[in-house]
């Protein structure tokens, strides 16, 4: 199993071992584009790999920080509280990064960017680039994928 990450369509394709497209989602890359630098809050190109999957279980709207759930969900009332938070949901999968000095070590290091395929609110708008880097997804389909694709499963980024 693979996935395809097209920033330019704003689409996620995941394909079986034989080649298969088995599933397509909306998502919404980086409002800011594609890049690698830390700190360009861009999305990483290239060949990644899952490296964690976190949330195993968690109810939907459960809210993350630094990759723990706070004990809150997601809500309207919530999100009045909080203007301005970068809201990650319901399920992680983070990327590491497979090409030295593209996506991997040093500057560019995805990980250490803590790039994740994750839940978003049912306000964030999928399909168009709205996120600080990470591919946001709608939170039944982050479940649905979290659930088909286990860690080292390879993730490609294109523009």
């Amino acid at each position: 199993m693979h996935i395809e990450i097209d920033t330019r369509s704003q689409c996620l394709h995941l394909y079986d071992d034989a080649g298969v497209l088995i599933r397509r989602y909306l998502v919404s890359t980086a409002k800011n584009g594609t890049g690698e630098q830390k700190g360009s809050y861009r999305t990483p190109r290239g060949r990644h790999v899952i490296r964690a999957r976190i949330g195993a279980g968690a109810a939907i709207n459960t809210v993350f920080v630094r990759r723990r759930p706070t004990g809150e969900l997601w809500s309207p009332e919530l999100a009045a509280e909080h203007p301005g938070r970068d809201w990650i949901l319901t399920r992680i999968l983070w990327l590491s990064g497979c090409e030295p000095g593209v996506n991997r070590l040093g500057e560019v290091d995805t990980m250490r960017r803590y790039i994740y395929l994750h839940g978003s609110p049912d306000t964030a708008t999928m399909g168009v680039p709205g996120s600080i880097g990470c591919v946001r997804m709608r939170n039944r389909d982050i479940v649905e994928l979290f659930d088909l694709v286990p860690a080292g499963t390879t993730v490609r980024i294109t523009d």
